[in-house]
């Protein structure tokens, strides 16, 4: 009995190495689509497709197998027309890979952004934020006010204080230099987010899900944090946390690595098991959404 089956496992153990692969896949593909505005769609044409495919197999409908098999090269363009968003995000993030990708240089940026972004907060501002990476977003800067400028955290300020003509909209920052204001950015369509999530939230996911920036929220109403990536947001971000979570997407953890070489220098430490200072695995808030 236990050499059949081992000569069974030895003769088929590629079966099981696809099925293992083709489950992943469909596993992970259902997360990555679930609760985007193409599911529904989708869920209902495999329906009927599933449906009248076994009642032809199972009748021997032969006009009805061949205009499914001719239908199937259809259906495949309709499913990256439905799912377009879904797969240009996609390969957005396989081509924004940090092996690939140049992120902040200057670790003071990420200290000035969170000392402006908390003083807004404390200051009861609201406020929108995306910081470009690989992706450029010249498309969103046309539809608001080029500023090109230095960072200041004055300057942010100035234009998220509610008076002022430029405070609605996003603020769009590439490296240190504030390149436009008052800029437009696309909703995010899923279904399945918080309703207590306001317009600045989905915008900030919106982007997030048509490029690789980096969106922060700055809720008028509760003075929360939040942060978007990649069709993720991480809300109610304390100062240290938001800290560490910007450096760890702009920086690649870049900024850690540096600040604890940096610490074990000045006081003549020696390494405690290669153990970094900060743990540089994401941490994923209660207010994460997985798309």
């Amino acid at each position: 009995m236990l050499e059949t089956a081992g000569l069974f496992l030895r003769e088929n153990w590629t079966s099981g190495v696809e099925i293992a692969i083709l489950t992943a896949v469909l596993y992970y593909t259902y997360l990555y689509l679930r609760g985007t505005h193409g599911a529904r769609i989708f869920i209902g044409l495999a329906l009927v497709f599933l449906t009248l495919t076994l009642v032809s197999q199972v009748l021997n409908l032969v006009v009805i197998g061949w205009i499914l098999k001719s239908f199937s090269v259809i259906l495949a363009i309709a499913l990256v027309v439905i799912f377009q968003p879904e797969l240009r995000r996609a390969f957005t993030e396989l081509g924004s890979h940090h092996l690939f990708s140049s992120a902040f240089e200057e670790r003071e940026t990420i200290e000035e952004i969170t000392d402006t972004v908390f003083e807004l907060a404390s200051k009861g501002f609201g406020a929108l934020i995306a910081v470009e990476r690989e992706i450029s977003l010249k498309a969103f800067v046309e539809t608001g006010v080029r500023l090109d400028s230095e960072y200041s955290k004055e300057l942010v300020l100035t234009l998220f204080q509610p008076k002022t003509v430029l405070h609605d909209g996003g603020l769009i920052l590439h490296n240190d230099r504030i390149v436009a204001a008052a800029c437009i950015f696309p909703l995010t369509q899923r279904e399945d987010l918080d309703r207590n999530l306001g317009l600045r939230h989905r915008a900030g996911l919106g982007l997030s899900e048509e490029s690789d920036a980096v969106a922060i929220v700055v809720s008028e109403e509760t003075g929360q944090v939040s942060i978007c990536h990649s069709g993720l947001v991480e809300r109610n971000l304390s100062v240290e946390k938001f800290r560490r979570r910007l450096s760890q997407l702009l920086l690649h953890d870049k900024y850690e690595r540096d600040a604890s070489q940096q610490l074990e220098s000045e006081n003549h430490v020696p390494d405690s098991g290669n153990r970094p200072l900060v743990s540089h695995q994401a941490e994923r808030g209660p207010g994460q959404y997985p798309v």
